[in-house]
């Protein structure tokens, strides 16, 4: 007798993050894959980290996440935006942004509600749509610019569309949504019972002196919409998964019957730490992206003098990179080639589409979130290519 169930996800497999950071442990590379930093976070907010751990803060805090951080994080959002938030009722704090990003979208999608997303996107993404039995619709970004195309957006709403996910700045492309997306968005949706999920975890890394566009900023989309960030990345501590959802207390209230069953709430000691720091050190996320700008224009430099195609990132803490000039391999089988061969690990940009784009991809992701000298390695390596 058969017990293996079938799949509910047949075309899924390990994350292409798993797969390239253990093939960089496996043969001792540099890993410029995986987005993490590899420096810490700052001192003070380790110092209190350490204060609420040896002063008692060790057991569960409220499932929607301790007070004192909503608070911090609903001031946070009336600095940047503008915009009143109700700590109480508005901000649930996640495990992670994966977390809410699953916990939003199981809220919202039922059976046979299509869901559009932008391909090359995130993957998680398109199987949390498929394990609640909707139906993801991918519109494709196309290379170099990576920019939406509103018209063809509109042609693909249906009486089914029931969600679009955004994802600004955007992972893999480093790309930013600008107003005029923001307003092409707005008319499409208007009139219309489509909910918004705007995955903006790297909200403070933003180059160039461009304005964030935030769907904070825009009341007609805030009302349909999920916003989601991460602690993780603005503070450079991906290893603590905390992360958090702004929405309208409805949708909230739906959002948390869904988070409490998931992960029911986040480490104690964290938030304590998060909340304070955010009230003592609002200046941090203001100069987050003067500090990753001067990281990425180091990155370029080192490239300078390579064979590779470089389009400086406009956002995040990753840099595509062009190897057309280099090598017509596909970009699957040459980024685990270098990782083996040259001892340097990146994303090909493949692995986010949900099918092969229209015209090949020859683009790599490497992460800048290092210090200089694993920069400067990276970029010995790369220029003897």
């Amino acid at each position: 007798m058969e017990l293996l169930p079938k799949s509910k996800l047949p075309h899924v497999e390990t994350t292409i993050f798993t797969v390239m950071s253990a093939l960089a442990d496996e043969y001792q590379a540099l890993n410029l894959s995986q987005g993490f930093p590899d420096f810490d976070p700052p001192d003070e907010l380790l110092d209190r980290v350490s204060f609420y751990l040896n002063n008692s803060y060790n057991q569960y805090p409220p499932m929607s996440g301790v007070l004192p951080l909503r608070v911090s994080i609903s001031d946070k959002i009336k600095i940047v935006y503008g915009v009143e938030t109700d700590p109480e009722r508005e901000i649930t704090v996640t495990a992670g942004a994966t977390e809410a990003l699953y916990c939003a979208i199981t809220s919202i999608v039922r059976p046979n509600d299509e869901v559009v997303m932008f391909d090359p996107c995130y993957d998680s993404y398109d199987p949390v749509v498929s394990l609640n039995g909707g139906i993801p619709k991918h519109l494709e970004m196309r290379s170099p610019d990576f920019r939406i195309d509103w018209d063809e957006v509109s042609d693909s709403i249906s009486d089914k569309t029931r969600l679009i996910i955004l994802n600004t700045p955007h992972n893999p492309t480093g790309t930013v949504l600008n107003s005029s997306d923001i307003e092409s968005l707005k008319q499409i949706v208007a009139g219309r019972k489509i909910y918004i999920i705007s995955d903006e975890v790297y909200e403070h890394i933003i180059f160039d002196k461009v304005k964030h566009e935030s769907i904070c900023r825009c009341p007609e989309l805030l009302q349909r919409s999920f916003v989601i960030s991460s602690f993780g990345k603005t503070f450079h501590a991906t290893g603590w998964k905390i992360g958090y959802c702004r929405a309208p207390a409805e949708l909230t209230k739906e959002f948390r019957k869904i988070h409490q069953f998931v992960n029911f709430t986040v480490s104690t000691p964290f938030q304590m730490a998060l909340a304070d720091y955010l009230k003592w050190n609002s200046e941090f996320c203001e100069q987050l992206g003067s500090f990753y700008q001067a990281k990425r224009d180091y990155f370029c430099s080192l490239l300078s003098k390579s064979r590779f195609q470089v389009r400086p990132s406009q956002g995040t803490y990753f840099q595509l990179v062009d190897y057309s000039n280099i090598s017509g391999e596909l970009d699957v089988t040459l980024s685990k080639e270098w990782t083996r061969k040259l001892g340097i690990a990146s994303i090909p940009i493949s692995v986010f589409y949900r099918k092969q784009p229209a015209s090949p991809q020859t683009l790599l992701r490497f992460c800048f979130a290092k210090d200089d000298a694993t920069l400067e390695k990276a970029g010995e390596i790369l220029c003897r290519i």
